[in-house]
């Protein structure tokens, strides 16, 4: 998931020349700031930290899940975007940190670009980071996810609830086929919208589908 490499990833992939894809603010190497410390465990007075889920229509058609972890946005790729029910299992596949400013993402990455496509933002919002240690002690949500379990409960337009992300393949450092399970804890309140079919879906920002998007992009 990119671990300790900041935005280096994600700032190498891409040709900010061509992408209106947000280049993002350095991250320190020496750990986070005062809004990464907030971004890792919230506490009183701090603000909550974000999530944005984003449909991406590039080579597959899929879903970006992000939690904003420190200074950056921890994302995961889902084919099948997440889902209101419990017993429903969706694959979460790890891709590189993306900048806080991606969260208001919403365009066409030009062809031969990284990931190029249309894409727009789903749904955005907090999270409440929910994971303990066996004695019922807070534990850091980055820490949490090192660790390959995180439970949080999301706030926003279309996603409310309690879920947790666990991986079950990878997780060392020279391992490509690292991969979670994103799931709807059974008992994390009601249940929120359903996964939409991904053309049809209209952002939670613009109210835009992605051929209103990508149609607005030819016409300039």
């Amino acid at each position: 998931m990119g671990e300790g490499n900041g935005l280096r990833d994600y700032r190498g992939r891409r040709d900010f020349g061509r992408t209106g894809e947000p280049a993002g603010r350095a991250v320190s190497s020496e750990g986070p700031g005062e809004a990464g410390r907030a971004a890792s465990s919230e506490g009183p007075g701090e603000a909550a930290p974000r999530f944005v889920v984003q449909i991406h229509d590039a080579s597959t058609l899929h879903f970006d899940f992000r939690l904003q972890v420190a200074d950056v946005l921890k994302s995961w790729s889902v084919p099948k975007g997440p889902s209101a029910d419990p017993s429903d299992k969706r694959l979460a596949v790890p891709t590189e940190d993306h900048p806080l400013e991606y969260e208001e993402f919403e365009g066409v990455i030009p062809a031969g670009e990284y990931g190029g496509g249309t894409v727009i933002v789903w749904d955005h919002g907090t999270y409440e980071p929910l994971s303990h240690d066996r004695r019922g002690r807070p534990v850091d949500f980055g820490e949490s996810l090192a660790r390959g379990h995180a439970r949080f409960r999301l706030h926003g337009a279309k996603l409310r609830g309690e879920y947790a992300l666990t991986r079950f393949r990878g997780g060392n450092a020279d391992d490509s086929e690292e991969a979670w399970l994103l799931v709807r804890t059974a008992g994390g309140g009601p249940r929120a919208h359903g996964t939409p079919d991904p053309r049809r879906a209209r952002s939670a920002r613009t109210g835009r589908t992605l051929a209103r998007v990508a149609a607005q992009d030819r016409e300039g």
